[in-house]
């Protein structure tokens, strides 16, 4: 199991990780997938001392987790670091056109994961970023996303890191219920999707 006793679990990600963590609901943990998987994680282990930490930022492209990981993560010495990052460096593309070329952003993405697994010594889970057709202009964002998705995967093999699948994950749980049930805008998960991120998300960690 990836989860050991006495172990600081820090969520690093955009606004599907922030999910209303400055509200201070849930102890800085916010509403989303962060606080149900320190739900399910805190449930299952009352023994274990776990800390958990919410470090999602709204907006945050693979450039901005870089800038942060001093003050956000390295500084707070997690044990085990969660990411979900991708999306925005596809988004803007399309609503600012500020492009994020797909060796970049796996350049970047390598360096994290060299500061936090070489450096630090952490566990780490790649997330994969996530995309629904709705509206009907994301069906456009799949040929920037797609080798997105590839270039993670690539670096969960070359990491050997815990990766868990959610843009496979929510294209197969939405032939079963209407797009929206998931994702209401194709990118921000309902109330359903956040489970369905838990819900994979601790069966990769905590079996």
């Amino acid at each position: 199991m990836l989860l050991q006793p006495n172990d600081h679990v820090l969520f690093y990600g955009d606004s599907i990780t922030d999910a209303g963590r400055n509200s201070g609901v849930n102890g800085g943990l916010g509403v989303g997938y962060a606080a149900l998987c320190a739900a399910g994680l805190l449930a299952r282990f009352p023994e274990w001392n776990l800390t958990v930490t919410n470090r999602g930022t709204s907006g945050n492209r693979v450039y901005d987790l870089e800038a942060r990981l001093e003050t956000d993560v390295l500084a707070l010495q997690p044990n085990l670091v969660s990411i979900l990052i991708g999306i925005n460096d596809t988004w803007r593309r399309y609503d600012r056109a500020i492009a994020s070329p797909i060796d970049e952003f796996q350049h970047c993405y390598r360096r994290l994961l060299i500061s936090l697994v070489e450096t630090l010594g952490a566990r780490v889970v790649i997330c994969e970023p996530f995309l629904l057709p709705i509206p009907d202009d994301r069906r456009a964002w799949r040929e920037d996303l797609d080798p997105r998705i590839t270039a993670c995967r690539e670096l969960a093999r070359e990491f050997n890191l815990t990766y868990v699948p959610l843009d496979g994950l929510f294209a197969a749980a939405s032939t079963r219920v209407p797009l929206e049930y998931w994702l209401p805008d194709g990118v921000h998960p309902s109330l359903a999707g956040h489970g369905l991120i838990a819900e994979h998300w601790l069966r990769a960690v905590a079996g």
